[in-house]
Parts: structure tokens; sequence; C-alpha cells
């Protein structure tokens, strides 16, 4: 992919005369989206890249060196990979109370 050009605040391709170019790297909003959706209904592993992706580009987008027109897809996949990383720890902490609790009546 090839880098967006953008004005000197980084909001948009307009820019006065004056007013220098810089590029930016292009968002991966999408790609956080699916990884984050995938975390919820396929495995946490995929919730966990996702929640990891998402705070390096929202931090690079606020910072200005990443296209910000992905921002609330950023988000999104970032929040759908923290339930399931929250949803896996919940779950797992539950097998094994409950696993735990199952032996102990079988003794």
């Amino acid at each position: 992919m090839s880098p967006t050009r953008y004005g000197r605040q980084g909001r948009g391709p307009e820019w006065d005369e004056g007013d220098e170019e810089r590029y930016v790297a292009p968002h991966r909003g999408g790609a956080v989206l699916t990884l984050g959706i995938l975390g919820l209904v396929v495995c946490f592993i995929c919730g966990i890249i996702a929640w990891t992706m998402g705070n390096e580009d929202l931090h690079k987008m606020r910072e200005g060196t990443m296209d910000p027109s992905g921002e609330s897809m950023t988000s999104a996949g970032r929040i759908c990979g923290m339930i399931s990383v929250i949803l896996a720890v919940v779950g797992i902490v539950i097998l094994f109370g409950t696993g735990a609790s199952f032996l102990h009546f079988l003794r």
C-alpha cells in the first residue's frame, strides 16, 4: 500500500499553499475489527492480537503518523478484542473452579 498524503494537521487531504506535505501510513481498522470479531466468535488469541494492534494503531493515529479515518473501526476492533479476552479468562476461571469442586465431590 502506498502512503496517504495529508496536510499539516493529518486530518484530511486539503491544505493551503505553503503547507508542508507529509505522508502517513494507511489505517488497519478493517484488520483490527476483523480480528476482534474473530476473537469473540472463534478464538480469543485473535482478540489478543486485535487488542495489541488496536492500541498501537490508535497511538500512531494520535501522533499523526497513521491515517485517522479508521479510528472508529480500530477502536471497535480493540474493544471486541478486550471483551473476547475477558470472556476467555472468566470462562477459564469458571471451568477450573467447577472442575475442582466436581473432583472434590467425587472423593
